[in-house]
């Protein structure tokens, strides 16, 4: 004869939940879970006692079952290419205060310029169920593009940051044109009397919108008759870099082969700076620089560095509203690009001819 084993009692998940913080209230779980949703609406007493029983067993509300329910959770999914870089942190904050008070919290991942990682992100993130992607630019591998739009028909708001495509674009876009920029910034150049131009790119591969800058730069300093070459900074630390371009703009006896360069960003222009100081050169008299970001330190180098200021904090918020108006009852709402501008800030690291008293 054999003798059965006792089951064991199955384990709980030991989370608090709504029915105990009524138990302890005195109220029931209806009334918690209105208090929790609109506070104003409980009496003021039955409030105080929901407040301290929360407080009390450190309630944590399951949004499993919400998920289940709605198929649909109250995250929003950011992919952004570093959280090291300040461009993207200040986005990624516009984007939470941009989020704050709604009910939607940023679920946040850094591709580090990698459109293979982004794909894995996109695929770990769906699977969360999220209200609402926003992802930076509008380059995507083949089977990104495929889940971003699956997602998109299946009704979750789909929103590209940091890019504004006039035609052709797939999902809502908020940013601007990074080739009207790179075109800017070679006509302040010539404006400033320049001839002899570079455009010292990113070695970083995947970034397109840096690549997009330098190639009107470059397309819109030659239609002007102006000499324009191309050099890209090696990968690495951008001061390191930015140094290394430089040296590579120099001839065998150290002089400038060109009198002014635009760099992808503020740390290569910075770098470049910091190495004609080592090597005795004066900006602008021996080689004019200018940046994009508008980075603290560029202003704090000599009497400034000329830089683009991009819209970084404002793109964040625009993309919450944006989410925000699509996840609302309105179903065509937040569904037009937002386009915002950029500001390129002369400071007289770019001091030329024809802008000399």
């Amino acid at each position: 004869m054999t003798t059965r084993e006792p089951r064991r009692p199955r384990r709980g998940h030991g989370r608090v939940t709504l029915q105990d913080v009524a138990s302890a209230a005195g109220c029931t779980a209806i009334t918690v879970s209105r208090f929790l949703r609109e506070p104003a609406k409980v009496a003021p007493a039955t409030a105080e006692r929901i407040r301290a029983a929360l407080l009390a067993q450190a309630y944590v509300p399951n949004r499993q079952a919400g998920v289940l329910a709605s198929g649909r959770s109250r995250m929003v999914a950011a992919i952004v290419p570093s959280i090291a870089n300040s461009v993207f942190a200040d986005t990624l904050q516009g984007l939470a205060d941009g989020l704050l008070g709604s009910g939607y919290e940023l679920m946040l991942a850094s591709s580090g310029y990698s459109l293979e990682r982004e794909e894995e992100q996109l695929r770990a993130v769906l699977a969360w169920a999220p209200a609402a992607i926003a992802v930076t630019g509008r380059h995507h591998t083949a089977a990104s593009l495929s889940m971003l739009e699956a997602a998109a028909a299946a009704g979750t708001p789909v929103v590209e940051m940091w890019d504004r495509q006039a035609e052709g674009a797939r999902f809502t876009q908020v940013g601007f044109d990074h080739a009207r920029v790179g075109r800017e910034m070679a006509q302040h150049l010539l404006a400033s009397g320049f001839r002899l131009l570079a455009y010292v790119d990113t070695g970083v591969d995947a970034d397109f919108r840096a690549h997009e800058r330098g190639q009107a730069f470059l397309a819109e300093a030659r239609k002007a008759g102006a000499r324009a070459r191309m050099r890209v900074a090696p990968t690495g630390d951008a001061f390191e870099a930015g140094r290394s371009a430089l040296a590579r703009l120099l001839d065998r006896q150290g002089r400038p082969q060109v009198r002014a360069a635009a760099f992808a960003n503020d740390h290569l222009a910075c770098g470049a700076w910091l190495e004609a100081s080592r090597r005795g050169l004066q900006v602008p008299t021996d080689i004019a620089l200018m940046g994009f970001g508008d980075f603290p330190l560029s202003r704090q180098l000599g009497n400034g560095l000329t830089s683009v200021r991009p819209p970084r904090l404002e793109i964040g918020r625009a993309a919450a509203e944006l989410i925000l108006a699509r996840l609302s009852a309105e179903p065509t709402a937040g569904t037009e690009p937002v386009e915002l501008t950029c500001v390129l800030v002369g400071r007289t690291s770019t001091q030329g001819p024809a802008s000399s008293p």
